[in-house]
């Protein structure tokens, strides 16, 4: 039987935060779907925004998850990693174009979907690291 010793370096944290992040994203884009046409009235975006945004969270979370399954992790959680970052610039520029009239909940849901994935990035970073060292 092989252990692994407490200062080697390990894949748990960062598995963890990708399955975490896959699953959140995963479900908040199910409970959206239905949700679309409400959102859309409260946030100032259309329903066809809202849809295609919640089919996005769904395939997001399917993808991950997937990839958090792999044996090894760098590669993969390196990706995650930077499309999360990503899609927090991408949240904030959303809101700075003003692609869409945004009522004050729309920037607000907008804005935390940004930190949302600005602080899975940064878990995943922490776990990626750890991976790496």
């Amino acid at each position: 039987m092989t252990t692994t010793r407490l200062n080697e370096s390990t894949d748990a944290l960062l598995r963890l935060a990708l399955r975490a992040d896959a699953i959140l994203t995963g479900l908040a884009g199910l409970v959206s779907l239905p949700l679309a046409g409400r959102f859309a009235e409260l946030s100032g975006t259309t329903p066809a925004f809202e849809y295609a945004m919640s089919a996005f969270f769904i395939a997001y979370g399917i993808a991950v998850l997937a990839l958090a399954a792999l044996p090894t992790l760098r590669t993969a959680g390196m990706t995650v990693i930077v499309a999360n970052l990503l899609y927090t610039v991408a949240a904030v520029v959303f809101v700075l174009a003003g692609v869409y009239p945004l009522t004050a909940f729309g920037v607000a849901a907008v804005l935390a979907t940004g930190v949302y994935t600005a602080a899975f990035a940064e878990l995943q970073y922490l776990g990626w690291r750890r991976l790496t060292r």
